[in-house]
């Protein structure tokens, strides 16, 4: 059985991220200054080795300057698209 965190969805997930983070010209160390967490806590996030409950989730929008609703809409979307969607969560 596949491992839910390593799902088609969640990798694009996690893409999503890392591609915001990197729109806004922001290091992990900046968004971790402003979730005041670690480097670390941001690197595994995106690296898919710790997952986010959707508080914080919400959270690292913020950090980003993004609203929260976007960056679900903007997800589901991409969900959507995704030839290999339909993946477990």
């Amino acid at each position: 059985m596949e491992k839910s965190i390593y799902s088609h969805d969640y990798s694009i997930f996690l893409d999503q991220l890392r591609r915001l983070r990197a729109s806004k010209s922001l290091t992990q160390v900046q968004i971790a200054e402003r979730l005041n967490q670690t480097q670390s806590f941001v690197s595994k996030v995106e690296r898919g080795e710790r997952r986010l409950d959707v508080v914080e989730l919400r959270a690292f929008c913020r950090a980003l300057g993004i609203d929260f609703a976007a960056f679900l809409t903007e997800l589901e979307s991409r969900l959507e698209g995704s030839t290999n969607g339909g993946g477990k969560i």
